[in-house]
């Protein structure tokens, strides 16, 4: 259903020079960019340097006390989209306004701070909005905000834990019969839809569109479902792939955009709230720590799966 990934020993055909070149080539000829050999001559180290230094930065991170670990695996992912960029956009960075986070975080209040219940806010210009666009084809997203809360219960491989803390689940995994994902009949009345009226409303989610049965309730794919816009989740740990129940405006959000903004968010705690974010790791005082325990957890492993599926594609 998507590339086969070990670990980081799947980047390492990426560090060559003239696979890089030949690898830019390609992308640059089938988006129809002009001088293609040429751009992809000029692009081709810095290309290879993005995922060295995210390569660097993730695997200092897996070394580091717990304080440091969101700062390192935010840069460490920023390089590696920015690695990204470059397959679509030669002239990365143009400007630059595309050079900030693209977020921003709201001032917290010192007493009664909960991560879960802070939010961030899409900006007009940088990082995010930028690469949203570029990778996803996704715009007009300035000025919205999301919680961390509405963030992480999007990530399929945190269910358990919302389940053990709160005892609700925020997937239901599909099966998979062949090529087949099989839809659990339970999901419409969940979902309060007809059969067709889900079918419609899926196939809407997904960018490039999906092929359901005529004899069931069950879809196959054409392309990788990680490395576009689709509310199709893959657990890391289980294997499993999985729809969210909460039809948000995160429904089909791109995994990579989520981890992200916890990211951002968490790495400027880390930097900026030093006496809150000291005593979160030391006192454990609620439900915040195992959430951000478990998530950087997660994302040290998941960021570079999500990148190397979007190369890959």
């Amino acid at each position: 259903m998507h590339n086969p990934y070990i670990d980081w020993k799947s980047f390492n055909c990426f560090f060559s020079a003239e696979y890089c070149q030949q690898y830019l080539k390609n992308n640059y000829q089938k988006w129809m960019i002009d001088n293609p050999e040429k751009k992809s001559y000029e692009n081709c180290y810095a290309f290879l340097y993005y995922l060295e230094h995210g390569q660097i930065y993730y695997q200092q991170a897996e070394k580091s006390p717990l304080v440091l670990k969101p700062i390192l695996l935010f840069y460490g992912l920023v390089h590696l989209i920015k690695a990204c960029i470059l397959t679509k956009n030669p002239a990365y960075p143009e400007t630059t306004a595309v050079l900030a986070h693209g977020v921003s975080t709201r001032k917290r209040k010192k007493q009664n701070y909960l991560f879960c219940h802070d939010e961030v806010k899409i900006q007009k210009n940088g990082l995010f909005p930028f690469m949203s666009e570029k990778l996803f084809h996704m715009k007009q997203l300035e000025g919205e905000k999301v919680t961390m809360e509405e963030l992480l219960q999007h990530i399929p491989e945190l269910d358990d834990l919302f389940y053990l803390l709160e005892g609700k689940r925020n997937f239901v995994k599909l099966p998979i019969e062949g090529e087949q994902f099989v839809v659990p009949v339970a999901l419409l009345d969940h979902y309060h839809m007809t059969e067709s009226r889900f079918k419609e409303f899926l196939i809407s989610k997904f960018e490039k569109g999906i092929d359901f049965s005529s004899e069931r309730l069950s879809f196959t794919m054409n392309v990788n479902p990680l490395s576009g816009s689709s509310p199709l989740r893959c657990n890391i740990e289980d294997q499993s792939y999985s729809l969210p129940l909460i039809k948000n405006n995160l429904f089909n959000f791109p995994e990579l955009l989520i981890h992200y903004l916890l990211l951002y968010n968490l790495s400027m705690i880390a930097r900026y709230e030093t006496e809150w974010w000291s005593e979160l790791t030391k006192m454990m005082p609620n439900r915040d720590y195992p959430f951000i325990l478990s998530f950087l957890d997660i994302t040290l492993k998941k960021g570079p799966y999500l990148i190397y599926q979007y190369l890959m594609k």
